[in-house]
C-alpha cells in the first residue's frame, strides 16, 4: 500500500450497485475514494421488442452484449419467453465488449465465444470472427443515447443488426455530502470516468450545484479516463484529460490513477 498517498482524494463516479470491485481495488493500491454515483439504470419503457427478439432467438447467429447491464436485462427477460442463459439456442454465439460483460455472463454460467482484444467496440468490428457476412446478430443495447457505430458499422458490409433496448440510464438526482464538500473546498486530486454517459451527467450534476462556473472546481483535479470513446468525451464536456487507462479496464484504471498520484506528490516533495 502506498500510504503517502492517502492525503489524495479521488472520486469515482460510477453507475448505482456497480462501485464495489472498483472501490475494493483503489482502496487496495492506498488510495482514498469519494462515491459519486453518475448513472441510475432502470427498465426500457417499452419491453416488448426486446422480448419479440428474443422469441425468435433460433432465427439469429450471434447475440452481441456490450455492458454488464444489458447481461443482468438479458437474463431477467429471458425468463418471461421461457430460456436461460443456459439453455439458449444451440446455434446462437455470444460476443461479449469488455471483461467485465464477458465475467458477468461467466458468473450466470455462461461463456462467451468471442471478446474484441482490445476490450473496445470499434475492435469487434475489425477482428470478428464470421467470415459470411450473411448473418444475423442481436444486440441489447441502452435505450437512450449510446453510440450508432455498431449497427452503422456491421450493416454496412451487409449484416442483419438488430438492436432491442435492455435497459435505459439516466442522471441521478442526488449529490452525497461529502463528495460534495471536497469539491467545494478543492480537495479532489482526481476524477476516474468509466463511460462516456457517466462524464456527461457527472458534469451536469456539477453544473447544477455550482452553476456556470462548474468548471472551476476541477480546475487543479485531474481526469483519468478508462478508454478511447470516455477520452473523447472527456475532451468534449472537459476540454482534456490528463491520463487514460491502459490496458482499458479497472485495474489499468488504478495504475493511471497511481501514475497521476505520484506525479502529484512529487510536486510536494
Amino acid at each position: 500500500m502506498s500510504s503517502h498517498l492517502s492525503s489524495f482524494q479521488i472520486v469515482l463516479t460510477r453507475a448505482e450497485k456497480q462501485q464495489s470491485n472498483a472501490s475494493r481495488l483503489f482502496k487496495e493500491a492506498g488510495i482514498t475514494i469519494l462515491d459519486l454515483p453518475a448513472l441510475e439504470i432502470n427498465s426500457p419503457n417499452n419491453w416488448n421488442p426486446m422480448d419479440k427478439a428474443l422469441e425468435s432467438l433460433n432465427s439469429f447467429d450471434w447475440l452481441l452484449l456490450s455492458s454488464t447491464n444489458g447481461v443482468e436485462a438479458l437474463e431477467k427477460r429471458l425468463t418471461t419467453v421461457g430460456y436461460g442463459l443456459n439453455t439458449l439456442p444451440p446455434n446462437l454465439k455470444i460476443a461479449s465488449i469488455g471483461y467485465k460483460t464477458s465475467l458477468a455472463l461467466e458468473k450466470l454460467g455462461y461463456m462467451s465465444d468471442y471478446i474484441p482484444p482490445d476490450f473496445v467496440a470499434d475492435s469487434l468490428v475489425t477482428y470478428f470472427p464470421a467470415s459470411n457476412i450473411d448473418i444475423k446478430i442481436l444486440a441489447i443495447r441502452v435505450q437512450n443515447g449510446g453510440r450508432t457505430f455498431l449497427a452503422e458499422a456491421f450493416r454496412e458490409v451487409g449484416v442483419k443488426f438488430i438492436e432491442v433496448a435492455g435497459y435505459q440510464s439516466n442522471c441521478p438526482k442526488t449529490f452525497p455530502k461529502k463528495t460534495f464538500e471536497a469539491f467545494i473546498t478543492q480537495e479532489v486530486s482526481a476524477v476516474t470516468f468509466t463511460s462516456s454517459k457517466i462524464v456527461q451527467h457527472t458534469c451536469r450534476l456539477l453544473e447544477k450545484l455550482f452553476g456556470t462556473s462548474w468548471r472551476e472546481q476541477l480546475k487543479s483535479t485531474a481526469i483519468i479516463s478508462i478508454g478511447p470513446q470516455t477520452t473523447i468525451t472527456c475532451h468534449k464536456w472537459l476540454g482534456r484529460v490528463d491520463a487514460e487507462a491502459n490496458p482499458h479496464n479497472l485495474e489499468g484504471l488504478v495504475t493511471a490513477s497511481l501514475e497521476v498520484l505520484n506525479q502529484k506528490s512529487t510536486k510536494f516533495i
